[in-house]
């Protein structure tokens, strides 16, 4: 089968472990980027990197890379290739443009110039044009600018591969689905252990935990992919690759979710109703400061509030009681914190063994890992250095 050029998008600070992800599919030509990773496979596999990446964003193939100046060039650029190959006058079609140049300052006129290209091209050669459809198109495309350098992709994933489909609520700040299966990966997440998230919310970093555990591909519950309406899909091959279970394992543990808030769980216990987990995880409401002394080996991954709906001084008390959970109840486990408050972190009032600097949103955070021991930490550092040797 041909190979073919791809990337795949993700968010700052996963490039590794979404580098990772690919070569296990199976990738070749793997190469890091800012927010990005490039590779090069087969059909298969970009079907594969679609419904199993967990840290992809999306899944670009480049169609067409060139320089330009500006943005008249561009259009020249992109009404020389041959339309006819992607596109017919009765489909429609979006585009979505990134611009990060000097020259290039608004996105907005150079997608409006690619549509022009596009539309042109046709208009001379058959004397009709597809349509513009900026919801659920026939073929999405991006054009992403990097000073004068540009490459215009077809968009396989369509909507955002954070839109897993399983979702059936939210609330008011839902943690990304990409963001929280990223983070249980670099946590190491395999799923030999308990899982705990004290402050779960809508349930994400729960869901994702739990699809980890049982290696059940992250988008199965996608209604369709952008690559679906290709001139070259393969629908015997696609057919095969996402009813193959085979990947699938038992997940022997438990995953437990707790909130103060009893909304949060209602909409949490729909999302995992949804996504067919409830057998494999239990939630019940419960402030930070209830939290049951945990003695089974077990992992926690939590994202506490930040404060934009919190005052200072409450979110100083709720980072102390996460603190004093993880030092008198969940002794000899590890634990990891996501926050954009760093000072709040500190209220935690244990030394970080890692930080991990994350983008939530538009908000930079930090990943902090905490290895919870008893007794002093110097004999603990000793001890564990012993173990090595």
């Amino acid at each position: 089968m041909k190979e073919s050029s791809f990337l795949a998008k993700t968010f700052l600070g996963l490039e590794s472990i979404l580098a990772s992800e690919l070569i296990n599919l199976g990738a070749n030509n793997v190469q890091i980027a800012r927010r990005a990773v490039s590779f090069t496979g087969n059909q298969a596999l970009l079907y594969r990197a679609n419904l199993c990446c967990r840290t992809a964003l999306r899944i670009l193939k480049p169609i067409l890379t060139f320089k330009a100046k500006n943005a008249d060039e561009v259009y020249e650029k992109v009404k020389q290739l041959d339309w006819t190959k992607y596109l017919d006058v009765k489909k429609t079609f979006s585009i979505d443009a990134t611009v990060y140049s000097e020259t290039f300052t608004h996105s907005k006129f150079v997608a409006y110039r690619v549509k022009d290209a596009i539309a042109d091209f046709f208009m001379e050669k058959q004397g009709k044009r597809p349509s513009v459809r900026i919801n659920n198109p026939d073929l999405f495309l991006n054009i992403h600018i990097s000073h004068n350098d540009c490459t215009l992709s077809l968009d396989s994933s369509g909507e955002s591969l954070h839109h897993r489909g399983y979702r059936q609520e939210q609330t008011e700040a839902p943690l990304n689905e990409v963001l929280a299966a990223g983070m249980l990966l670099l946590s190491g997440w395999n799923g030999e252990s308990d899982f705990v998230d004290p402050m779960c919310g809508s349930g994400t970093l729960l869901i994702e935990a739990a699809l980890i555990a049982l290696n059940i591909p992250p988008c199965i519950y996608r209604r369709q992919f952008a690559f679906e309406k290709w001139a070259d899909f393969d629908k015997d091959l696609f057919d095969e690759i996402y009813n193959d279970d085979s990947q699938e394992r038992d997940f022997k543990y438990k995953i437990y979710g707790s909130d103060i808030s009893i909304k949060a769980l209602q909409t949490c216990r729909k999302n995992i109703e949804s996504a067919g987990l409830s057998k494999f995880i239990e939630t019940e409401q419960a402030p930070v400061s209830e939290f049951k002394p945990y003695t089974r080996k077990a992992l926690m991954v939590t994202n506490p509030p930040y404060g934009e709906r919190l005052k200072l001084s409450d979110l100083d008390t709720l980072y102390s009681e996460l603190g004093s959970l993880l030092k008198h109840k969940f002794t000899e486990n590890k634990a990891w914190v996501i926050s954009s408050q760093t000072t709040c972190l500190s209220k935690i009032g244990l030394h970080p063994s890692k930080k991990i600097k994350l983008k939530n949103g538009d908000l930079d955070c930090e990943f902090w890992n905490f290895e919870i021991f008893a007794g002093k930490r110097k004999k603990y550092i000793s001890e564990k250095k012993n173990k090595r040797f």
